[in-house]
């Protein structure tokens, strides 16, 4: 049963461990949808790492600047956003943030 899965801890993304509570970059795949040309390039924070039925790993991101950013918290649609490791790139402490 997926409930019974293990909860993922990190995913190493170009030698990097990302957990929950993270920031990333966001580097959305090109072809994608007008959500990912919007936000691409924005940074956001991992607020959770997901699985999928077919056991595919995605990062459940809240963009930094968004201004319903409370609702992400809360889980909410339009404010919860979902990007695969390939998609993200972690920003180190200290790294500057634009």
């Amino acid at each position: 049963m997926l409930e019974d899965k293990t909860p993922i801890e990190y995913v190493d993304v170009n030698g990097v461990s990302v957990k929950t509570g993270d920031r990333v970059r966001l580097r959305p795949h090109e072809g994608g949808d007008i959500f990912d040309i919007a936000l691409a390039g924005k940074t956001a924070t991992v607020e959770a790492i997901e699985q999928d039925y077919e056991n595919n790993i995605h990062f459940a991101v809240i963009v930094d600047d968004d201004p319903g950013r409370d609702m992400g918290l809360l889980r909410q649609p339009g404010h919860r956003f979902f990007f695969t490791p390939e998609e993200v790139e972690p920003l180190l402490p200290g790294e500057f943030i634009e």
